[in-house]
């Protein structure tokens, strides 16, 4: 996906309203201490800079002038002066991780909280408004909060030395000064016209590197579906694709950074000559003592360099635009995704009642899969949904799931945390047993023997011991898509909701295990619903929802029948 066009004026807003929210959050006192230790400690720096060009000063004439005296004082003042710089220059780098640390951990809680949040991880997905958000929080977060906060102490210390050395410099010469200034605005000028297409392309080059990331970890996670089908080379070819459109996006930015570096290495190498150029014939003339000619140098490099930023920094910052671009296209796409509404069924939580009014679902292409369906699901009661054509059931177990389906009416659902949904593909995902059977907020209390108990009845317990509850595994891997289905079942009926939906239980459980389970939830007095293949066994069951191929339904009362 190409790069979205965000707004500058948007962009900043997004920028200053993260600052803004991380100063005002929990944390803000940590990071306001953090801020101003920094902000003490690059004054600090500056200063001894401006002191440590003096004592240069002093220490190259103690040279040319054989003064030894004079030469052992200075390099003691030397050797202090360096070593304050560096004590305080360690310090500050510790206190900007420490800061940029404290930042990320806010922003990255805050946006997989707003990306977990009404299923809007679900949505973006479905829409595809956003590319890679799994990048974007991980990787894009983090180079956001260390490059912003580098970029605001590399400004502030470019300030200070402006303020600082602007002075030195033009006590030496006002025309050197003035040197300075014009040259760094015209290096800043060609740097930005040479490297200007670098933000687009760094931005495309990201969204390539994670595509061709994304390919091989499907690959991994498919590894052994990909032997059976013999599907090899279809998936390298396609890996190979991949790479060579990132190959090609690289070779553009590594161009245009060849026309940069062109540039800029140059420019770096006339700020060495230029002062010496000017100040040597004064110099020459005796107007002035050999120390002023290295201090010219270092206070023009210094000076040029706080007005070079955009220069010294050019490449950093294109990454850093890329970055706040892809950061506030998907606080964009969050946004616009919790706003909008992609169906307009409406969901009605009701404690203990499960039920329809008045629905009609519809293909994408507005094909009516399902009209006008009006009905209670009774509570303790096992339904069975199943009819002629598939797609109207699965139409129906997406809506009843609350999943994007166009349509009308209304859908009427216990609150979610006392309804549980297992659809055909579940996953148990890494971590340990009891965190995925039982987690800290469920719904009563469980025993470990409870919990083996019910596994067994599962046929899933039978080598599985106590210790295995709080064995750390990636259970996706260990266990088979048949078994996931069961601890994810499992999971649903420790949490005693008062209804479980089950999408096409009778293809993954098999006839015999399903009649089990109905037992189970049975005996637990939890009212189950099953979204079956048509043709599926319905004696089992209490009642039979059956829907036409032309959308019509008919409810059937099996209890009563019988």
């Amino acid at each position: 996906m190409g790069q979205q066009e965000i707004p500058l004026r948007v962009t900043a807003i997004r920028f200053v309203r993260a600052i803004k929210l991380f100063m005002t959050s929990d944390v803000a006192g940590s990071a306001r201490f953090l801020l101003v230790s920094l902000i003490v400690l690059f004054g600090s720096i500056s200063a001894l800079n401006v002191v440590n060009s003096f004592v240069g000063r002093h220490f190259m004439t103690a040279i040319a002038e054989r003064q030894t005296a004079e030469f052992v004082r200075q390099a003691i003042l030397y050797t202090g002066a360096f070593a304050a710089s560096t004590i305080a220059s360690v310090i500050a780098r510790f206190a900007e991780e420490r800061l940029a640390l404290l930042w990320r951990e806010y922003l990255t809680r805050r946006a997989i909280g707003v990306y977990m949040a009404d299923g809007t991880f679900y949505r973006l997905g479905v829409q595809g408004k956003v590319s890679y958000p799994d990048q974007r929080i991980a990787e894009d977060i983090k180079a956001f909060t260390t490059t912003t906060l580098s970029f605001l102490l590399m400004l502030l210390s470019s300030v200070l030395t402006v303020f600082t050395f602007s002075s030195v410099l033009w006590l030496i010469s006002p025309l050197l000064f003035f040197t300075a200034v014009i040259y760094a605005a015209f290096g800043s000028f060609m740097t930005i016209v040479l490297g200007r297409p670098l933000i687009k392309l760094n931005y495309n080059q990201l969204d390539s590197e994670a595509a061709f990331r994304s390919g091989l970890i499907q690959v991994r996670e498919n590894a052994e579906s990909i032997m059976i089908e013999g599907s090899q080379q279809r998936h390298a070819d396609r890996l190979l694709r991949q790479f060579d459109s990132l190959a090609t996006n690289f070779r553009r930015i590594i161009g245009i950074n060849r026309n940069v570096g062109f540039f800029a290495t140059g420019y770096n190498w006339m700020i060495q000559i230029i002062p010496v150029v000017i100040i040597a014939p004064a110099f020459m003339r005796g107007d002035m003592e050999f120390g002023v000619i290295t201090q010219s140098a270092a206070a023009f490099a210094m000076l040029v360099g706080a007005f070079s930023f955009i220069v010294a920094q050019f490449n950093s910052i294109s990454n850093f635009a890329t970055v706040v671009a892809r950061i506030s296209s998907f606080l964009e796409a969050v946004e616009e995704t919790r706003r909008q509404s992609d169906h307009s069924v409406e969901l009605i939580e009701a404690e203990g009642n499960l039920g329809y009014e008045r629905l009609t679902l519809t293909s994408r292409t507005g094909t009516v899969l399902v009209k006008d369906l009006s009905l209670l699901i009774p509570p303790d009661t096992r339904v069975i949904v199943a009819g002629e054509d598939d797609a109207a059931g699965a139409a129906l177990f997406r809506a009843t799931a609350g999943l994007g389906t166009p349509g009308t009416g209304r859908i009427v659902s216990p609150p979610r945390q006392h309804v549980r949904f297992l659809g055909q593909r579940a996953c148990a995902g890494p971590g340990t047993l009891r965190q995925i059977l039982a987690p800290p907020k469920r719904s009563i209390e469980t025993t470990d023997e409870q919990i083996l108990a019910l596994l067994r009845d599962l046929g899933l317990a039978h080598d599985l011991t106590l210790a295995d509850l709080d064995s750390e595994q990636d259970w996706s891997r260990l266990l088979s898509p048949r078994e996931q289905q069961l601890v994810v079942l499992a999971s649903a009926i420790i949490a005693a909701p008062s209804h479980i939906v089950l999408e096409k239980a009778d293809t993954i459980f098999g006839h015999e295990l399903l009649l089990a389970i109905l037992g189970l939830l049975a005996e637990r007095r939890i009212a189950c619903v099953n979204f079956a293949e048509p043709g599926a066994p319905r004696s089992a069951y209490d009642a039979v929802l059956e829907y036409g191929s032309d959308g019509s339904w008919t409810w059937t009362d099996q209890k009563q029948k019988a």
